[in-house]
């Protein structure tokens, strides 16, 4: 990775702190209306330990949904995408579910599972990423060109070759495209759960028990944290693009 890559992100993130903290200066407002970035360093250090042990907790419910999410969205994908009948009859019910607010499915999962509070949250966050995966693997996949496939068939080759040299490799970009617009997703996902549960644990108690002892600077700092998790688990995401697909990649011009 070259030096401009890492450096440019860097400086564009302190130029937003910078002006984050101007603005709070500027505008007077004290720490329990709007906190401030050197407000959060009181808030890191005092809270230190419960920051390590929920950020854990958020991370891996929202790895384990991502993973159910990109085992189930692939496989509908890859249904969706080889039948015309199976890509008619479920997208609308896809399209449907994905238009119902999840913030209005979170209390009835909390519900319904009360006390699994670990497989709720990884439903949820599972629930809420897995459409963009689905959908990008199914377009991948009926968009491809029928020449290169009937070449193929004239030589020969099986269907599981097929899928192996041409499909795969057509669906890998826009797959992972989708994959950096479903870990974003998966996090909200398993916060709204955190949050919501009764028995919720991770960074989403985290906020809510600033917010119940109106402890402003500890629920900028939980939010901080979780923009923090999701910027690492997105470029590693952009690395195994690079691994897998960085052939699809085009220099700028």
């Amino acid at each position: 990775m070259s030096f401009r890559k890492i450096a440019v992100p860097l400086a564009a993130i302190a130029l937003f702190l910078a002006f984050w903290e101007a603005l709070v200066w500027l505008m007077g407002w004290p720490n329990y209306k709007m906190a401030s970035p050197s407000d959060l360093v009181p808030a890191y250090a005092r809270y230190w330990n419960l920051f390590l042990v929920m950020g854990w907790q958020t991370l891996w419910r929202t790895v384990a949904g991502l993973i159910l999410a990109i085992v189930f969205g692939t496989a509908l994908g890859m249904v969706m995408g080889f039948s015309r009948t199976m890509r008619d009859a479920l997208y609308p019910l896809l399209v449907g579910f994905n238009a119902v607010p999840k913030a209005t499915v979170v209390p009835i999962v909390a519900l319904m599972f009360v006390g699994w509070h670990d497989f709720n949250t990884v439903l949820i966050a599972f629930m809420i990423s897995f459409f963009p995966i689905a959908v990008s693997v199914s377009i991948g996949l009926s968009t491809l060109e029928p020449e290169y496939r009937d070449i193929l068939r004239s030589l020969g080759a099986s269907q599981t070759t097929i899928f192996r040299k041409i499909a795969l490799p057509k669906t890998l970009p826009e797959f992972f495209g989708a994959l950096k617009v479903a870990v974003t997703l998966a996090f909200i996902g398993t916060n709204l759960m955190e949050i919501v549960s009764p028995h919720g644990r991770g960074l989403g108690a985290l906020f809510d028990s600033g917010k119940t002892n109106s402890d402003y600077p500890l629920m900028f700092a939980v939010l901080i944290a979780l923009a923090f998790l999701g910027i690492v688990l997105y470029y590693i995401v952009v690395a195994l693009e690079k691994i897998f697909a960085g052939w699809a990649e085009r220099p700028a011009g």
